[in-house]
């Protein structure tokens, strides 16, 4: 076995072999979210560990569990285990909510939590996100869903499931936490160590355990839907009818609380079963009170996160479409080395076009460049041998269909000028 050092558990290697995918989903990604008005934000990959704690919640199992945090100088800080929290500190600090409202941001990043690695779960994860600052009414709650449907459409994935729910505002959770208090006290002895805990000091996020025992127990516990005041029914009625005009099929699902305390109102999953137990592609909600948690005024938001290895996942076992693997489109072929210095003007010539081009640099014999040029995909080949640089003549040869074509070598700019005609009429046709 190779002694060599390998990657840490729970991270993943994308390789020029299926870099192609990934840049199929950015690539969709950030075309519906421009196409709906968002513009981009980069953040920093760690954050003061303050800002998670305030945020996500300290009852969660990420501040409880799965951060990667350091001491540096007397300062925590913590690998980011979700988007939403640094993009919103990033708009504070930076004046944006300040400015004309709604704000609206997309972001495509990796993420970090100390999770038992599984397929569609890693230790390193990559999200794209969306998040709306700025806007109470439920139509952004439906453009938000709207969104995340278009680009899971864009994408070409099938049978995924919108799930949605209401879990409320602090005034109407305060009597159905009550509730679930009530209901899971006479079982607190068979709850685990932290749902026991839990239910002292956060009662909903017993909905979110993943111990199987838990679930059963949970399985008949009030229904948030049942305490929401009249504010947040009248909100989620409106999403509702929102969501029917446009079209967008849902199934209203109680149990959807997510696992993140910032959230408030509505909540939503795409959900598939194609790629097993963790089947949630898209999730978010809304989290009104967040910005003004972390410091700002009281400026209504929402958003919602997708991890890219599970639409890659699913787009795999549904065998959707992706773009084309890039791959060399001339490949040219020194005879001898007296030849490299031609190949070498000729491919950068190439190059400057916006060509894929690439020439011999390990000295391969000639059969040996053969092999490789097919090996590599490429597309045309050209032969650069002292008989064809003297006469100025060469073939261009389309390795997909065998046609070869005369081409000029005197120069540079008659060999580019010759492929550029000779590309596009393939490409065309006649």
């Amino acid at each position: 076995m190779a002694n060599y050092l390998k990657r840490p558990q729970g991270t993943e290697d994308v390789t020029p072999a299926r870099i192609h995918k990934w840049k199929t989903v950015e690539t969709v990604t950030r075309a519906v979210a421009e196409s709906f008005g968002f513009s981009e934000i980069r953040i920093p990959t760690f954050e003061v560990t303050e800002l998670f704690q305030r945020s996500v919640g300290e009852t969660t199992d990420v501040v409880q569990k799965e951060m990667y945090s350091v001491i540096a100088r007397e300062t925590q800080f913590t690998l980011r285990p979700e988007g939403t929290a640094g993009t919103i500190r990033a708009m504070l600090q930076n004046g944006m909510l300040a400015e004309a409202l709604p704000q609206k941001v997309f972001y495509q990043l990796s993420c970090f939590r100390h999770e038992r690695p599984q397929a569609g779960r890693l230790r390193e994860f990559h999200q794209f996100g969306v998040e709306l600052a700025g806007a109470a009414s439920p139509y952004a709650d439906a453009e938000i869903i709207l969104l995340g449907k278009t680009v899971l459409d864009r994408l070409g994935l099938k049978d995924i499931v919108l799930n949605i729910n209401s879990i409320g505002c602090p005034k109407c959770r305060a009597a159905y936490q009550a509730a679930l208090r009530a209901y899971f006290e006479p079982h607190r002895e068979a709850l685990c160590e932290t749902c026991q805990e839990r239910l002292v000091r956060n009662p909903m996020r017993l909905l979110d355990c993943k111990s199987k025992e838990d679930q059963a127990i949970a399985k008949d516990a009030p229904v948030i839907l049942d305490y929401l005041c009249e504010e947040c029914s009248a909100h989620f009625e409106a999403v509702k009818s929102a969501l029917t005009d446009m079209g967008v099929e849902y199934v209203i699902n109680p149990k959807i609380v997510r696992g993140l305390d910032y959230y408030t109102k509505t909540v939503f999953e795409f959900i598939t079963n194609c790629i097993g137990a963790q089947g949630t592609v898209c999730a978010g909600g809304r989290y009104d009170g967040l910005i003004e948690q972390l410091g700002g005024q009281p400026i209504p938001a929402l958003g919602f996160g997708m991890g890219l290895e599970r639409l890659i996942l699913t787009m795999e076992s549904q065998e959707c479409a992706f773009m084309e693997q890039q791959r060399c489109e001339v490949y040219l072929a020194p005879m001898d080395d007296s030849a490299k210095p031609t190949a070498l003007r000729y491919a950068n010539a190439l190059r400057e076009m916006g060509v894929r081009a690439e020439f011999d640099l390990v000295g391969r014999s000639f059969k040996a460049q053969m092999k490789y040029a097919n090996n590599i995909g490429t597309k045309y080949l050209v032969v650069l041998g002292s008989n064809e640089l003297e006469q100025g003549r060469g073939q261009l040869k389309n390795m997909e269909t065998g046609k070869q074509t005369e081409i000029r070598l005197d120069t540079a700019e008659h060999f580019t000028a010759d492929y550029s005609d000779i590309s596009l009429t393939d490409q065309f046709g006649e």
